[in-house]
């Protein structure tokens, strides 16, 4: 069902004062408006930085920013895994509405259609200049498996709103290993052609099921496909050797070109939009030389102090440019963290007295609150007061409520399940969501309204043994109280049943869209 259009007002007194501070000689009308970047983390969890209590590993860039803004404690992914996640941010839609918005293979066609209204497009229709650097993992061109990968792989993010990309296909651990900018792979070398194959292998190509010799980094479970730069991966690539990245390096590949994009578009006098999203710390975890052994929890940790550091060169280019005061922050990830997640570089045994998911349960892929209570920080210097919100908030929310800011109607149909909380991401109001609808990785789903949790009985395997992660998948009703029992040890389901059938009648109404109409 499709929403009427919603006309956002713009807070009138807030906008003239913020336009006011940030007006300046040889600025134009656009450039007042002020700038915003996501930093969009890969696995993180909210026990992940020092900012959250995550002590036993120091982001000491993180934290500045969370001392200088808004650090939320309960605000949510779309779902438990990446690509859901990241095609219900940047569409203001739930994932579980469409199908095939499961985690995505390299060669998967591109998930989010050229027709629909993004993110980047309101931000674009709003005078912005628009980039995507990093992960992009929501699939590429118009039918999965049968990309041009040595010529214009289109559609691309350049269809769906972003003026430029610097992307990764899907993720470090899948092929294709090649970074692709405004469509087109970089380095390529026309002698030596890329192929991908998710089926099968290329005769005479190695693999890590059949070569372990060959590498330097070993699987645990799965990841033993084709072997590049001596780490096996998910799914199968021969050639391209000119274009393929250093795992090493890839930290260091996108903040650089996310400094070149804010340093581009400043030059240009026109407000931008950028969407930063890492690699690290998802798997295979191959920090740069220079953050080895330094966390002393092994490459998670030094993964995790690689990331501080992109932070830390964002914020560093922000104010060597005089932007500091005029662009939006927010720093989030896309799902809660896992530790063994396919290889082995003894991110369990070396994890210490760290603990990546807080004093919650779960984790990425689980319904339990880790897999998608993550951390989010929105600083917009001097014009946010510091503090901590504990508001119920989510992700799929940016779209409307930046929409709100910038005075955009939404069209017909866009952002259906984004609402406008942009008081609450400033700290205005302590507002927050109704309620709120999480995913796992099984697409099962569960809601939480005030401080009651309902995961209806669901289809699926309780437990994953190769991530010690438990789904939150059972063959009962689960209800919690999370103000009372925040890591979700006891079921009282059976104890309320009218709680239970009014939690599960709002999950129903949220599901068959209903609630659209309210």
């Amino acid at each position: 069902m499709k929403r009427n259009t919603v006309k956002f007002a713009i807070y009138p007194l807030f906008v003239s004062a913020v336009l006011a501070g940030c007006s300046g000689a040889g600025k134009n009308a656009e450039a007042q408006k002020p700038n915003v970047v996501f930093i969009y983390a890969d696995d993180i969890g909210i026990g992940d930085l020092g900012c959250y209590d995550g002590s036993a590993i120091e982001t000491a860039n993180v934290s500045r920013l969370a001392d200088e803004g808004l650090r939320f404690t309960n605000a949510h992914s779309g779902a438990a895994t990446s690509t859901p996640a990241r095609y219900a941010m940047l569409t203001g839609e739930y994932a579980w509405r469409k199908k095939g918005t499961g985690i995505a293979n390299g060669d998967a066609a591109m998930i989010i259609k050229p027709e629909r209204y993004t993110i980047a497009d309101m931000f674009r229709e709003a005078g912005y200049s628009t980039g995507v650097v990093g992960k992009w993992h929501l699939g590429l061109g118009d039918v999965s498996g049968q990309q041009d990968w040595n010529g214009m792989v289109t559609p691309n993010p350049n269809d769906l709103g972003f003026d430029y990309s610097y992307i990764m296909a899907a993720t470090a651990d899948r092929v294709p290993c090649i970074w692709i900018e405004n469509g087109r792979a970089v380095g390529l070398s026309a002698d030596d052609p890329v192929q991908v194959n998710y089926r099968q292998n290329f005769p005479g190509e190695p693999t890590g099921k059949d070569n372990p010799e060959l590498l330097r980094m070993h699987p645990s479970h799965g990841h033993d496909q084709s072997i590049v730069n001596g780490i096996s991966r998910i799914g199968y690539m021969k050639g391209g050797k000119s274009a393929l990245w250093r795992d090493q390096d890839i930290q260091d590949s996108i903040i650089a070109h996310a400094v070149r994009f804010i340093e581009d578009k400043n030059s240009s006098g026109n407000p931008w939009f950028l969407y930063l999203a890492t690699n690290d710390i998802h798997v295979p975890r191959d920090p740069h030389e220079r953050f080895v052994g330094k966390s002393g929890h092994g490459p998670r940790g030094d993964a995790l102090l690689e990331f501080d550091w992109g932070v830390g060169k964002i914020m560093e280019t922000l104010e060597r440019l005089g932007l500091d005061d005029n662009t939006i922050v927010v720093l989030s990830s896309d799902n809660g963290p896992v530790v063994d997640d396919g290889y082995k570089d003894n991110a369990v045994e070396l994890l210490g007295d760290h603990k990546p998911s807080g004093s919650y349960r779960g984790g990425k892929y689980s319904n339990y609150e880790a897999g998608t209570r993550v951390p989010v920080i929105f600083r917009w210097k001097n014009h946010i007061t510091p503090g901590v919100s504990g508001a119920l908030l989510s992700q799929v929310d940016w779209f409307a409520s930046f929409a709100s800011m910038l005075g955009i109607s939404l069209p017909e149909g866009a952002a259906p399940d984004s609402q406008n909380y942009f008081d609450a991401w400033t700290g205005k109001s302590s507002k927050g969501r109704d309620y709120y609808v999480s995913q796992n990785i099984h697409n099962n789903l569960g809601i939480t309204v005030g401080d009651w949790k309902f995961i209806p009985a669901a289809k699926g395997p309780e437990f994953d043994y190769n991530t010690s992660i438990e789904f939150a998948n059972s063959g009962s009703d689960q209800l919690f109280n999370l103000k009372e029992d925040p890591f979700e040890k006891e079921n009282i389901a059976e104890q309320y049943p009218d709680i239970v059938l009014r939690l599960k009648e709002k999950l129903d109404s949220v599901v068959d869209g209903r609630y659209l109409l309210e």
